[in-house]
């Protein structure tokens, strides 16, 4: 991250806090972030309104004491962006002077921008462009963000602008998310580092330096799928509409349960030792409208389907209104993209780092194939694994991706 933009002020100029209270949100990359207080004080003074951009350091507010004396500090800012914490003058008997009342000033207005100026949200390429917060009040209800002119930079729909869609009645009725409460309460994968032999750190080394930063290779199979398919169907019919388990559910499972056995694929090249993960971390590739997000599905292995399901769901609903908290799309051990039901036959993933592998699922299609001396119809579908050199030889991968075909092919392998 190396900047941010302020969604809203919750504390106002000229407004008193506590400890720990929230003073702002702000908008990251990935996320809506609080921006809590560490001690109590006052709002002195806004310098970045809702809707500005600010670098990572650059001074957005002053706080201290209500009635101190902010001229200095107000000075130091206009002049180099950035304040340093000003020390109050002590008198001659050692005792603080009392603090001069600040100058009563009034809260930046944004300039109003004429509706003939405002750029057309869609003109970059056909993209909408949305601040995270603005997203997440137009998902909450119901706005059709296609209908919003943007008056934030570059035509940007910025959190006014909802506020002044929801104000003319542009709003439409829309069903609440049930919240989700995980049954197994599991927190990141507990690991053990083992030092890196002479011979692995050579051939890091040297792959390192002829092929780049990650030196990848790439694994493809074929994978039958009738019964997996079979198995979803038969689960299906028990569960509720809101329950039902999808292909990709029962891919997460499998790849989960032939990580623990295949520990240099659920690991990572740490330089000097190899990091090996006792539990599967899956992160799920999930597409939003701004670029793709990786919720993870802590302790896969040690979950359910139905379980795994309603947490994919959750975290993919969160990722998309952007109320993903950084601990939910962080520190995988192994990642998933699948884009079968975008009528993707084949394709290659890039590994996320520190990660040793990551699989590119396709959709699965009924193809003829020669069984037994027969031509029969199966449903095929191709999984292409990035690996990491530095930790995931081929024949390493090549057995994985076996145990990862034999649990889809024969699920009941699963349970093993």
């Amino acid at each position: 991250m190396e900047e941010g933009q302020i969604a809203r002020w919750i504390k106002n100029e000229g407004e008193s806090y506590e400890a720990n209270e929230t003073l702002a949100e702000v908008d990251t990359d990935k996320a809506t972030m609080e921006m809590t207080a560490l001690k109590g004080g006052t709002v002195l003074k806004i310098l970045k309104g809702a809707g500005d951009t600010a670098l990572l350091g650059e001074t957005i507010a002053i706080v201290g004491q209500k009635g101190e004396d902010i001229t200095a500090l107000l000075a130091e800012v206009s002049s180099n962006g950035s304040a340093k914490k000003a020390e109050p003058p002590a008198s001659a008997g050692g005792e603080q002077p009392e603090a001069k009342p600040a100058e009563a000033t009034k809260t930046p207005q944004p300039t109003t921008i004429p509706q003939s100026a405002i750029p057309n949200p869609q003109s970059n390429g056909g993209r909408l462009i949305v601040s995270p917060i603005a997203a997440r009040m137009a998902a909450d209800n119901g706005v059709d963000l296609r209908s919003i002119a943007g008056s934030g930079p570059n035509g940007r729909i910025i959190k006014r602008d909802i506020e002044e869609a929801l104000a003319g009645g542009t709003r439409t009725p829309s069903s609440a998310a049930k919240a989700f409460t995980p049954s197994t309460l599991v927190g990141a994968s507990a690991y053990n580092d083992e030092p890196t032999s002479k011979i692995r750190s050579v051939i890091a080394s040297r792959l390192a330096e002829s092929i780049g930063p990650i030196p990848t290779f790439y694994l493809t199979v074929e994978i039958e799928m009738d019964n997996a398919l079979a198995t979803r169907k038969q689960i299906n019919a028990n569960l509720d509409d809101d329950s039902k388990i999808s292909v990709n559910d029962i891919i997460v499972k499998a790849a989960a349960m032939a990580l623990l056995k295949h520990p240099w694929v659920n690991a990572s090249y740490q330089d000097k030792h190899v990091r090996f993960y006792e539990q599967a971390d899956i992160g799920v590739a999930v597409a939003i409208d701004e670029g793709l997000i990786t919720p993870v599905v802590r302790g896969a292995n040690l979950k359910g389907l139905a379980e795994i399901s309603a947490e994919i769901k959750d975290l993919a609903g969160k990722a998309k209104s952007k109320k993903l908290q950084p601990e939910q799309y962080t520190g995988a051990t192994f990642s998933i993209s699948n884009l079968g039901m975008m009528g993707i036959k084949e394709f290659t993933a890039i590994i996320n780092p520190p990660e040793a592998a990551i699989i590119a699922v396709g959709g699965s299609t009924p193809t003829p194939v020669v069984r037994d001396g027969q031509v029969v119809i199966r449903n095929i579908m191709h999984v292409t694994m990035s690996c990491d050199h530095r930790v995931v030889d081929g024949a390493t991968g090549a057995r994985f991706l076996q145990t990862f075909k034999q649990m889809l092919e024969s699920p009941a392998m699963m349970l093993l």
